[in-house]
């Protein structure tokens, strides 16, 4: 069949479709965006797409802000990917029957974030600006793909139509036979996040990190990258605050469930200590994630950060009037311009320089700095160091004000003398977390440099 072909038949079904309490989402259909039936590239499977409205007012039924719909559409979603692979009607949405099927399969990858403002895997099917709720009912664009009609398949287009009905019959009783408990769970698990986001800033804290969070990640083909990813499988620890660290009790907005946990707080300087591969740059990652909404078992969803946080790390980049003079005195041989206006392929440590100073310039609430990414030479002071530059650890001793509204949480395991700076260390042991008061570690760091230095002489 020609492409006017395929457009007959997707006009065919769009026209004709009426389902028991669905619809075509007509006002949303967009040709080619939200709305098309053509082969793939290898022209081995027949690709869909369409806006359906199943006719369920979730906002009159939950009797719950609309703001958290959107933990209500995610919960939808999900259920629908969890049959795809039982009920033979949902089989398009993965591509079954196709060799297309192995790259289709990202339609049916679980999600477990409710709502990101970054772009985020855009290319998994989630609640979104285009598959939400309001009191028309559930709106979804659903797409997939079907095997292309050929000498093989003898797939005709009466049938495509039938398969493309069946699927958003299937599609409607799923969205129907969801138990309204189960989606007011996830409406208020969206709203509790957000609103206690907004919270955040009268509680004097930039982030919030819930006891019993687990935050270890899985990554997948699909979700491999850790805002995305969903629970680690087999043993993920729990987090629990360490009582040194005055664990702060909050009441969850919307559920009225009090919960405990770790108050990151504005302006302060918290430490995360400890050996290696104990779980520091896991819980730096948690706190980032914390930007985002969470669905229920992500193992996140008692964890809120205020958004704008940023992470500086270690990287080679072009400066383009980079300002680096809270830590350069002086700019090294090809760079030009001045400490305030740099110019030219910055080093690992200028360009974390850079970094660290636009997001105190931009007053982000919380910055977040890892060892593992990061250039030493920029944290901590070195005997062949030159004065041209002021390590952060010095900033911190000497200057904390430059460090302006911004929090600054760091992992550390060599780093003794920037840990000493701060004015809580929290410490990971085999991924469980303790506290040491910051006068006992710096004795201690004392301590050790004495010593160090006699086995020097």
């Amino acid at each position: 069949m020609e492409t006017c072909g395929w457009d007959r038949i997707l006009d065919a079904f769009v026209s004709s479709y009426t389902g028991e309490s669905s619809a075509i989402d007509t006002p949303h259909i967009l040709p080619g965006i939200t709305t098309f039936l053509i082969t793939s590239f290898d022209r081995e499977a027949l690709q869909f797409s369409f806006p359906l409205l199943i006719r369920r007012d979730l906002l009159a039924e939950t009797a719950l802000d609309p703001v958290g719909a959107d933990g209500g559409a995610c919960i939808l979603i999900e259920r629908i990917k969890e049959s795809a692979e039982r009920v033979p009607e949902l089989g398009p949405l993965y591509g079954k029957g196709t060799q297309f099927s192995p790259r289709c399969r990202d339609t049916i990858e679980p999600y477990t974030i409710i709502h990101a403002d970054d772009a985020v895997a855009s290319h998994l099917w989630k609640a979104d600006s285009r598959n939400y709720c309001d009191h028309e009912g559930v709106h979804l664009v659903i797409r997939g793909a079907l095997p292309c009609p050929d000498n093989r398949t003898g797939l005709e287009a009466p049938q495509i139509v039938q398969m493309l009905s069946d699927l958003a019959d299937a599609i409607s009783t799923s969205v129907q036979k969801t138990p309204l408990p189960l989606l007011k769970s996830a409406w208020l698990t969206s709203l509790d996040q957000k609103m206690l986001r907004g919270m955040l800033r009268n509680r004097g804290l930039v982030s919030f990190v819930g006891d019993g969070s687990r935050l270890a990640r899985t990554l997948t083909h699909h979700r491999c990258f850790f805002r995305v990813a969903g629970p680690k499988t087999g043993v993920n620890i729990p987090f629990n605050c360490p009582q040194e660290l005055d664990p702060v009790e909050i009441v969850l907005p919307a559920s009225n469930r009090t919960v405990t946990g770790l108050g990151i707080r504005q302006k302060e300087v918290l430490a995360i200590a400890g050996s290696n591969a104990q779980g520091k740059s896991t819980f730096l990652e948690g706190i980032l994630a914390g930007m985002d909404d969470h669905a229920p078992q992500d193992g996140r969803e008692r964890v809120v950060t205020e958004r704008g946080a940023c992470i500086a790390e270690s990287t080679n980049m072009g400066l383009a009037g980079a300002d680096i003079s809270m830590f350069f005195h002086s700019l090294p041989p090809g760079v030009s311009g001045t400490v305030r206006s740099v110019h030219g392929m910055g080093s690992g440590s200028m360009t974390m320089a850079h970094q660290v100073q636009s997001a105190i310039t931009r007053h982000a609430p919380l910055l977040i700095i890892d060892e593992d990414r990061a250039a030493p030479n920029l944290l901590v002071k070195s005997c062949l160091q030159k004065e041209e530059i002021t390590p952060l650890c010095e900033v911190l001793g000497q200057a904390r004000d430059k460090m302006g509204d911004t929090a600054l949480v760091f992992a550390a395991c060599a780093m003794d003398t920037l840990i000493a700076q701060a004015d809580r260390i929290m410490v990971f042991d085999r991924h469980e977390a303790s506290a040491i008061e910051p006068a006992a570690f710096r004795k201690m760091v004392a301590a050790l440099l004495r010593k160090t230095a006699e086995e020097l002489d």
